[in-house]
């Protein structure tokens, strides 16, 4: 469900591989993805105006002037809800805006890649949730909004959209039913827009770029031309960043949420591993994977965290949350600060960039300024133990042997034949070309490795010693130790024990790197370059996210650092919803 990311300083695993080259073609087989998108989106359309034939007539009365529309960049689900109430526009003139963004930045212009395909029901969805609006009222904060998700997340195939860790073994694949985040998102009145590019089978193939997938080509970011977007919700990530959807949704398994989220300038929430199910999400491990938004501020974030957090009985790991889920957008408070003891692990800090280092310093001041006690240094008592340890790959590789298995023969239909991990290795080799590309994607390492595992004894004793490490003796010891509400961490250096531990992490942007920074190579995307973002953690125990979030939304509210720098021009999609209604 989510990936193994980034610079978790520890281990080869864990660690984002920055691989070298120029990023090629999406591979367009079994159905090109360009007619896709525009045959899907005419069909689509088509089925919008049937149904408002049926007596909704879906028109807004009339245009606005520009100026009172919502930018799509930064629009807020707070923003595009009041226009929405107001009449200013609908809930397809939103689809379509954010159809006609896609198609000018995914596989055209700067070819960012962070879609793998649209929604062909999308309109018709629109066009049902307008009608309701008019008729009954909205169902709350997300009515008629649309958002992506990460291809690991099932939706009926029924609806049109595949659900395939970006892999071709699994085009085609039905679903026995929405996962139950996804299902939570349209019962709240969510438009599923589409489905975002991501490191396939979230970055667990083998030694791959960030990004990259069969189906959906190599991801780059839209802040650096071709940059490092990070994986694996990296699709997720770059969709969110320049308002390809009002937000997005990644899975996490080490970094894949957190570190796409501080590469492209956004707030993402890495949730405690039971707030939200994974039933239907494409595994890597039941020990560690969580599903999270990925969202432009804390305030987005929270609303949609509110509406897909809870308990699922296909789920087991949540049926440790509590038994109410809480509203996180009561914990939307400016004083969140103010009265709380934060605590810095220097230890992590080997190796960072010293611009990060010196603006997340920086922010430390910010914070004491808004009341925040820091205590600096306040490291993990068993830091050097946690650091030399390799429990997370054995867990980690046992564990998606076994859960993939099952993902798969779960399945109601797989046209591939693919049953099982070794029937997915099979395939690569058969279908190289597509797969298997050179120079960069040639690799399947972590598949062959996960396939010679065992459920053993070692395998039990690392889940043991991993959440004694991460968890007893890590994160919870050291709040305990030096009193503390929370944790800071620079974002690419803070996944890796909250991973071990199951533990939240909610991610802010934090600052850029300066305008002289020497680009570096595209091998095949650029690990830095001028104006690369990055974020700033809180990181927290067990289901302590309201907590973070109100510290998380204060110090966003003191510094408002996301607009500071905005994505490199070519990269921002210049449709906006004027364009959209003044075409009627």
């Amino acid at each position: 469900m989510p990936d193994v990311d980034k610079q978790s300083a520890r281990m080869p695993l864990i660690r984002e591989r920055h691989n070298e080259g120029i990023a090629r073609p999406a591979v367009n087989a079994p159905g090109n993805f360009a007619m896709r998108l525009t045959i899907g989106s005419l069909f689509a359309l088509f089925l919008a105006f049937a149904w408002a034939g049926m007596g909704f007539k879906q028109e807004s009365a009339r245009a606005p002037a520009p100026s009172q529309f919502p930018d799509l960049y930064e629009a807020s689900i707070t923003d595009l809800q009041d226009g929405l109430q107001k009449g200013l526009f609908t809930s397809v003139d939103l689809v379509k805006a954010y159809f006609a963004r896609i198609e000018e930045v995914n596989l055209q212009g700067p070819t960012l890649r962070a879609v793998i395909e649209t929604n062909p029901s999308a309109l018709k969805q629109a066009a049902a949730l307008d009608l309701e609006r008019h008729t009954t009222g909205a169902r709350g904060p997300l009515h008629g909004i649309p958002i992506i998700l990460k291809d690991n997340i099932a939706t009926l195939a029924s609806e049109g959209m595949n659900t395939t860790a970006g892999s071709f073994a699994l085009l085609g694949s039905v679903v026995p039913r929405d996962a139950h985040v996804a299902a939570k998102l349209r019962a709240a009145g969510a438009i599923l827009l589409g489905k975002a590019n991501l490191s396939e089978w979230a970055n667990f193939r083998g030694n791959v770029p960030s990004g990259f997938s069969g189906r959906g080509g190599q991801t780059s970011g839209p802040y650096v031309p071709l940059g490092d977007p990070c994986g694996s919700s990296s699709g997720s990530g770059v969709a969110s960043a320049i308002g390809l959807a009002a937000a997005a949704l990644g899975s996490e398994t080490d970094g894949s949420i957190v570190c796409p989220s501080g590469m492209n300038n956004l707030v993402g929430i890495k949730p405690t591993v039971g707030l939200t199910s994974r039933d239907g999400v494409i595994p890597i491990s039941e020990h560690q994977d969580t599903v999270g938004p990925m969202a432009r501020s804390v305030t987005d974030a929270a609303i949609i965290l509110s509406a897909m957090a809870g308990r699922d009985p296909r789920d087991n790991f949540t049926l440790a949350q509590p038994r109410v889920v809480p509203d996180y957008t009561a914990a939307l408070d400016v004083n969140g600060l103010s009265g709380k003891r934060l605590g810095v692990p220097r230890k992590f800090f080997e190796g960072l960039n010293s611009v990060v280092v010196a603006t997340f310093n920086a922010s430390l001041e910010t914070m004491k300024g808004l009341g925040a006690t820091i205590v600096d240094p306040a490291d993990f008592p068993d830091f050097e133990e946690f650091a030399a340890s390799n429990n997370e790959s054995i867990v980690l590789s046992t564990d998606f042997k076994v859960d993939v298995n099952r993902y798969i023969s779960e399945l109601l239909e797989v046209p591939t034949g693919v049953k099982n991990l070794a029937g997915l290795i099979a395939f690569n080799t058969a279908h190289a070309a597509e797969e298997l590309v050179p120079p960069f994607w040639t690799d399947q390492s972590q598949f062959i490795a996960s396939e010679n595992t065992t459920v053993d004894q070692a395998f039990f004793d690392a889940v043991a010693a991993d959440k004694d490490l991460g968890a007893t003796r890590g994160i919870d010891a050291t709040l305990q130790a030096f009193g503390l509400d929370a944790l800071l961490l620079p974002t690419d250096v803070s996944s890796g024990p909250a991973a071990i531990a199951g533990y939240p992490i909610i991610t802010v942007p934090l600052g850029f790197l300066p305008p002289n920074t020497t680009l570096a190579p595209a091998r095949p995307t650029r690990s830095s370059g001028p104006n690369q973002p990055f974020g700033l953690s809180f990181l927290g125990t067990a289901f302590s996210e309201f907590g973070l979030v109100s510290l998380a939304f204060a110090y966003e509210q003191a510094t408002h650092t996301r607009l500071q720098v905005l994505a490199f021009p070519e990269a921002i999609p210049k449709t906006q919803l004027a364009d959209i209604v003044g075409a009627k």
